[in-house]
Formats: C-alpha cells, sequence, structure tokens
C-alpha cells in the first residue's frame, strides 16, 4: 500500500498480538542471566558460606569414628608360662531407628541371637533415640559373621577382645577378673589395668545404611597394644599349693584356707592360693566371699606364730641367748593382773629354745615382760606388723598392733604369744622371709625382678640363731614334729593356733591353725605360710592341720626348684632320712599327736 503522499503506509500490530520476538528474546535472556545468578549465589553459599554446616550434616548421615579395639597384655608366670591371654571377639551392635524402620525382620534377629523377640524389640524401642546400641556382647566370630550375613538394616559387628584364663581356679586370686570392656576389676588385672590395657585407636570410615564399612577416610588415632608382664609366680608351684589346700581343707572339714609362698632373697611370691575360690572365665556365678584374696585381705591373731618375733626381740636386747637363762614355766600357770596365761602341760623350766620348742605362752610371756616396752613395738613395727607389706596389691589390708605406750601388762603378754593384733598370711610370710633372709626385711613382690631393696630388721647373727631355734619345733618333741618334716631336708618353723573371735570375745570351739616354715633350714630358700580357718575334723592345733599342707607344697617345691637336699652325706651313707633336723634317724618319725601342741585359749 501506498500513502497518500507519497510515503509508504506501515500496517498498524493487531490488538493483543503481545510483545515482539526481540522483547521476547529480551526477557528470555533476563530470566535466564537470573537464574544463571540464583544458581551461582546458591553454588557459592552450599560451596562456600554454608559448605562446613552442610559437610558435617553429610558426615552425620555416613561418616563414623569407629574405635580400633587393641588387644590386652599377656600375663606371663616367671617361666613364660601366659596365665591371662586376650582371645578376639565380635560385639553385635544396632541402630535403633533403622532396625525400628525395618521391624519385620526383628523375629529374625531374634532368633539368630536365641532371644524372645518381643523383649528384643522392647530394648531397642526404649533405644529410638540413640543411634548406636549393644545387641549382643563377645560372641564368637563366627557367629557374629552369621548375624551379620542376615542383611538386616542397622545390624552391624565390631570386633572386641576378652580375657582368658587358662588356669582357671588355681591363679584367680593372684589375677583378679576384667569386666565386658576389658579394664581390670580386681587383683593384679587392676593393679597394672594401664600397663595392660594399652590404649585402643580410632578411624573415621564411611558407612552405608546397612552399616556397612564403605570406605575408611582417615586414621585419627594410632592404637597402643596393651604391655605383657611377667610375674613372680610359679604356675607349677601355684597348682601344688591350690592342690595341697584342698586336699587340707577336704579332709579338716574347714571353711577356708590360704597358703603363701615366697622367695626369701628376693621377697617375690612364688605362689598364693586361696579357698573358695572362683572361675575367673565365669565370674557371674561367683560370689563376694570366693572372690575375696584371704591372703592379703583376711587377718587373723597369729597365735604361736608371733613367738618367733618376741624372741626376735629377747636376742636383740641381749638379756637372751639361745640356751639361757633358764626360765620357770610350772605349773603350767602364770597370773598376770588377775589374769592366767596357761600352757597345756607343765613344761617345767624351759630354756628360751625350748619355749620356742614346747610354744610355752608362760615362757614367752615371761620374757616379754622383761623387755622394755617401746624397744619390744619398735622390733614388731620392724617386722612390719600393723603395717601394709608395701606388694601394692590392690585391697591388702594393713593388720593392727597397738600402740606400745597404750600396752596393759595383760595386753603386753597376749601379744607375746599372738593375741590382741591381727596379721595377714602375707604379713606373717613377709615377717618370717626376713629371720630367713638374715634378718633382711624385702617388701612382697608379684612381679619377676622388681627392685626390691632389703630393710635390715635384725642383725644376721640374732636371725640365724633364730633359724636354728625355729628347727627345733620340726624336731623329736617339737609342735611340728611328724607333721612338717620334708624327707632329706631340714625345716624351720612354727605352728601357731588362736581361737575366732568374736563381737565380745572368743568362740570355744572355733580355731585358726597356723603353720610357718623355711627350707632348706641349713641356707633357707622358701619360706611358707598355711592358714586354715575353722577346722572341724577332729584336730585343729596347727601342727596337724597346717603342717602335712606345708610338707606337701614344699616337698614338690624343692624338687620343682632343684634345690638340693641339706643332708647329702647322711642320704648317701645311709638312705634318705624322713626330715627332721641333721643327723636324726632314718626310721619314719612316729606319727605325732596333738599332746605336744600349743595353748590356744586367751
Amino acid at each position: 500500500m501506498k500513502a497518500r503522499y507519497g510515503k509508504p503506509v506501515v500496517p498498524s500490530r493487531r490488538r493483543g498480538q503481545g510483545p515482539s520476538p526481540r522483547k521476547r528474546m529480551t526477557v528470555v535472556v533476563a530470566l535466564l542471566c537470573v537464574a544463571a545468578s540464583g544458581l551461582v549465589v546458591r553454588a557459592f553459599d552450599l560451596q562456600v558460606v554454608r559448605k562446613q554446616f552442610y559437610q558435617d550434616q553429610g558426615d552425620a548421615r555416613f561418616l563414623r569414628e569407629m574405635p580400633i579395639a587393641v588387644s590386652r597384655g599377656t600375663i606371663f608366670d616367671r617361666n613364660g608360662e601366659p596365665l591371662a591371654v586376650s582371645t578376639p571377639v565380635a560385639s553385635i551392635w544396632a541402630n535403633p531407628p533403622e532396625v525400628l524402620e525395618n521391624e519385620d525382620r526383628i523375629p529374625e534377629l531374634a532368633k539368630a541371637l536365641h532371644v524372645d523377640a518381643d523383649d528384643l524389640k522392647q530394648k531397642i524401642a526404649q533405644r529410638a533415640d540413640k543411634e548406636f546400641m549393644y545387641i549382643a556382647r563377645q560372641m564368637r566370630p563366627e557367629d557374629a559373621q552369621a548375624i551379620v550375613d542376615l542383611k538386616i538394616p542397622g545390624i552391624a559387628a565390631q570386633r572386641e577382645y576378652r580375657r582368658y584364663y587358662p588356669s582357671g581356679a588355681v591363679n584367680s586370686h593372684i589375677l583378679g577378673f576384667t569386666n565386658i570392656d576389658d579394664h581390670g576389676q580386681e587383683g593384679l588385672e587392676l593393679a597394672f589395668d594401664e600397663w595392660l590395657a594399652g590404649k585402643p585407636g580410632a578411624k573415621r570410615v564411611i558407612r552405608d545404611r546397612m552399616g556397612h564399612v564403605v570406605e575408611d577416610v582417615e586414621l585419627v588415632r594410632e592404637p597402643q597394644p596393651g604391655r605383657d608382664i611377667t610375674l613372680s609366680i610359679d604356675r607349677r608351684i601355684q597348682y601344688l599349693a591350690y592342690s595341697a589346700l584342698k586336699d587340707t581343707l577336704d579332709k579338716n572339714k574347714a571353711d577356708s584356707g590360704s597358703i603363701v609362698m615366697m622367695d626369701v632373697h628376693t621377697g617375690e611370691v612364688l605362689a598364693m592360693a586361696n579357698l573358695p575360690s572362683f572361675n575367673p572365665n565365669a565370674v557371674r556365678g561367683s560370689t563376694p566371699s570366693e572372690r575375696r584374696n584371704r591372703a592379703v585381705t583376711d587377718v587373723v591373731e597369729p597365735g604361736s606364730t608371733m613367738k618367733a618375733f618376741t624372741m626376735a626381740a629377747a636376742l636383740m636386747s641381749g638379756k637372751y641367748t639361745p640356751t639361757s637363762p633358764l626360765i620357770e614355766t610350772s605349773p603350767g600357770t602364770w597370773m598376770i593382773g588377775g589374769h592366767p596365761v596357761r600352757d597345756t602341760h607343765n613344761w617345767g623350766t624351759l630354756t628360751p629354745t625350748g619355749v620356742i620348742t614346747k610354744s610355752s605362752n608362760v615362757g614367752a610371756a615371761k620374757i616379754a615382760m622383761t623387755l622394755d616396752t617401746d624397744f619390744l613395738y619398735g622390733v614388731y613395727k620392724s617386722f612390719g606388723l600393723g603395717n601394709s607389706t608395701g606388694s601394692g596389691f590392690p585391697g591388702e589390708a594393713a593388720g593392727y598392733l597397738p600402740v606400745g605406750r597404750t600396752w596393759k601388762p595383760i595386753e603386753k603378754s597376749r601379744l607375746a604369744y599372738g593375741y590382741n593384733l591381727n596379721l595377714t598370711p602375707l604379713q606373717l610370710a613377709s615377717g618370717y622371709a626376713a629371720i630367713a633372709n638374715g634378718g633382711a626385711l624385702r617388701a612382697p613382690s608379684f612381679i619377676k625382678g622388681a627392685d626390691n631393696p632389703p630393710n635390715q630388721v635384725v642383725t644376721p647373727e640374732v636371725a640365724h640363731e633364730l633359724v636354728r631355734m625355729l628347727e627345733t619345733v620340726v624336731a623329736p618333741g617339737g609342735t611340728g614334729y611328724g607333721f612338717a618334716s620334708v624327707a632329706n631336708y631340714s625345716v624351720a618353723g612354727k605352728t601357731g593356733t588362736s581361737h575366732k573371735n568374736s563381737v565380745g570375745g572368743y568362740y570355744s570351739n572355733n580355731y585358726i591353725s597356723l603353720f610357718v616354715g623355711m627350707i632348706p633350714a641349713s641356707a633357707p630358700r622358701l619360706v611358707t605360710v598355711v592358714v586354715i580357718n575353722d577346722p572341724k575334723g577332729g584336730r585343729y592345733y596347727g601342727g596337724s592341720v597346717a603342717g602335712p599342707a606345708f610338707a606337701q607344697v614344699m616337698t614338690g617345691a624343692v624338687r620343682l626348684l632343684d634345690i638340693p637336699p641339706d643332708n647329702v652325706g647322711r642320704w648317701y651313707a645311709g638312705g634318705p632320712s624322713q626330715g627332721g633336723l641333721i643327723g636324726t634317724s632314718n626310721a619314719p618319725p612316729p606319727q605325732a599327736d596333738d599332746s605336744a601342741a600349743e595353748e590356744v585359749v586367751p
């Protein structure tokens, strides 16, 4: 169309036709730019501004820090035999929310675990707000793997270690035990827990929704396995002690008992047995009474075994020698402070050695009353009476020795023959080991080769005299003759019998029977204490009840340790002797009875 005056006419846009393509393009480009800008801003927000937040959220869903279990250190006996080892086990754990999302699989899980399905579901539901809970602990690895193979969502396994004690009840009181998390609870497991336990490691891993490890991300903490310990205990002698103690308790129908053996020169504890005992591999079936290490936690009045310490003070005072002065014990009773001190027999006139041989209460009391109280108290304390031995064993009792300035005459006299004070079997062994070691006291040690410096408590001369005096106890006429003898070896020792105390007094028919001895007497190597609580088999004196257990243990110990007999000349000349002092008859000694036993009435 042409314009009327020669100009072209542009056709007009129809109403409602919309924007032109150019404008549309502009709008589209603008929108794309805005969207792109938004994406850039959002990406910047995600990758820079809020990166850590979203990273943490992602990690919370898939990244986990897993412990790396470490093996607890092995406990060996002095000869390298394992007494406590750690074995690998596995524990089943669950993510409760995830398991509950698949609760139809719970009966299958319960069947594999041999538990009730409803109880298991309730247990899991109670922890629905948690992400971790144990379902079963310390399973055999193959059993745990069978459960993992069921591929139940939220169920997984992790490796752990469980303590195993090859000797069972024989060493249980020494070793103690660990709990389900492998931490020491009693005994040396507790005393050296930090050393044995090591330090578990940790690593970060990525887990899928099934709980399976997809990838190890990083090592967070390097694992440090537990360190081993070599004890002073000899597994072979420990078994001998345990067996002898069991035989003694069965034969005498006794309630309980303890045996402690120490190496005289080092102070090392070679054996320590108690009964009743328990199986550390099945602790749940035991009672606190069975788990108690009576040799270090229980105290007793030592009875006549105390007379060796009283005689040590007498010899140290310079007022007495083994043969003088003579002490009159007639008529077998001595009144002091209105209270009687009694012997079982009228022993008449005795030398200080005779007081030990016949275990005269009257003689011991008369000797004690001639000694300065502070001096006598100091000698008792120097042997460790009333103090912890320093062994470091958890729960060790210190015993009780009243302070010297508080002693009344009757109390002083009774202390001389073993009443009005309390000792543990370990304290008694330690004190006698000092006598056997030339008067040098060493703290008992449970670790082989431990630094254990001596403390001279009496002179070597006095210690030697005491050993010679204690030899007479196992010789003819002594209270231990025929019971505590060891063939081809000289023995020095002391019997002891005391009434059990109760609130307000003493039981009339309940006793503690003791024997402490050293072998060979000519050059002592070993000291052993036997304590029998409340024998009911018809005998109760220390010589007849505890003496045979001493002989049984020592007979095996000298053989195992290759300790040569100290009467070799006579052995080759006329055949093995049956025990007692060097030069005694080869004929078997008559079976001793309790007629020469020490008085036990306080």
